[in-house]
């Protein structure tokens, strides 16, 4: 039946590690510039000590099983597998609560957060916040497997998540997300509307808005904006315009793939430059790892062709009236000013953190767990 839903196992085979493996062995490193360290991109010795690490001495097994250790199940919607983790909490009064991350993450983003939001007493809160989480991998991304038609953008996501939710029986439920999340749930707010209690994200996108005055704090905020739009965007370009051929390189490349990835977690989190500092190596090859093993990093780039090439963002056409909570972290990429953001969303709660970057629940967790408990209270 197409409309079933089916516990999923990850089980990868053994040979696609071995292949991993050896062609980690065979790498045929790029040159660098002495001195230039991350100024042209990847910086060689940082990816070589990760590859080796990644042949040598990772253990995917390991987290194979932590992954397995959460209820994890798939259904199909719209013609396409949709893989989710649904970790129910005990307490029946939870809230059921979708969360969704973006490029390049994956579910492993959220493992940090999902004991303390489904049982909050057992991690110091109160049971009163308890959530019923459901983590979808978004369609062609890891085990939801590549996407096989077009047009599958942000809006379609948006929708087969809302479909995924009733489904599993949930008339009114909270939505949280960043980066391609925070689109998908921004468009879920706006089509469900009626089901969507709350929207929390930590990337809301907005237009700019000349008729608003601003400070000189955001002034210097949407000029690093632009920089990074001039210097760090490049990706998008590509992604957005010819992901086929740029699949052809990450495919079949692990180091190729393992680059591409580190780089933007270097670059979009709160590290000061060392990424390690905020994520351990088997976190970043365990997100990497994924990709590799289902063959997704090609279809993954493509929701962004299909997103720009679409023209069916709805999310900036219609303002969003759900009650809207926004967890702005200091080193986001996107970071618009408030006044903005308010243009198109029903902003109830606004917290300006203290650390943190693009990769909220993976970075912060506590910060991030805090604040989604602190919002959602408010609509419960």
């Amino acid at each position: 039946m197409p409309e079933a839903i089916s516990p999923f196992r990850i089980d990868v085979p053994q040979a696609t590690l071995d292949d991993l493996r050896e062609r980690l062995g065979k790498t045929r490193l790029p040159d660098q510039i002495p001195g230039t360290e991350w100024d042209y991109g990847a910086e060689l010795g940082a990816i070589r000590d990760l590859i080796e690490y990644w042949r040598d001495g990772y253990d995917w097994r390991r987290h194979e099983a932590e992954l397995n250790s959460y209820p994890n199940f798939t259904t199909s919607i719209d013609g396409q597998s949709i893989h989710f983790l649904h970790v129910r909490s005990t307490h029946e009064h939870a809230m059921p609560l979708l969360i969704s991350h973006g490029w390049p993450g994956s579910i492993v983003e959220f493992l940090k957060v999902l004991g303390p939001l489904t049982q909050p007493e057992q991690h110091g809160g109160d049971a009163s916040d308890a959530f019923h989480v459901v983590c979808p991998s978004l369609p062609g991304y890891g085990f939801s497997e590549p996407t096989r038609s077009r047009q599958w953008d942000t809006r379609r996501i948006a929708e087969a998540f809302a479909i995924l939710m009733a489904r599993l029986g949930y008339d009114r439920y909270g939505a949280q997300g960043g980066d391609w999340g925070s689109i998908v749930t921004t468009e879920m707010a706006l089509l469900d509307a009626a089901h969507v209690r709350g929207l929390h994200t930590n990337m809301p996108l907005a237009f700019p808005d000349p008729s608003v005055q601003l400070t000189a704090e955001e002034q210097a905020v949407f000029a690093e904006m632009q920089q990074w739009d001039r210097d760090e965007a490049g990706y998008q370009k590509i992604q957005g315009t010819k992901p086929q051929t740029l699949g052809f390189g990450l495919m079949d490349s692990p180091a190729g793939l393992a680059a591409w990835i580190t780089e933007k977690f270097r670059g979009w989190s709160d590290c000061n430059g060392d990424v390690e500092s905020v994520f351990t190596r088997d976190e970043l090859l365990t997100n990497i790892t994924i990709y590799w093993v289902t063959g997704t990093i090609t279809s993954s780039t493509r929701l962004y062709y299909e997103t720009f090439k679409g023209g069916r963002i709805g999310l900036l056409e219609k303002k969003v009236e759900v009650p809207t909570g926004v967890a702005r972290f200091p080193k986001e990429i996107m970071r618009f000013p408030r006044k903005w953001v308010e243009n198109h969303f029903n902003v109830t709660h606004w917290t300006d953190m203290p650390r943190g970057g693009h990769f909220a629940a993976m970075e912060q967790p506590e910060l991030y767990i805090e604040d989604v408990r602190k919002f959602f209270r408010t609509v419960r």
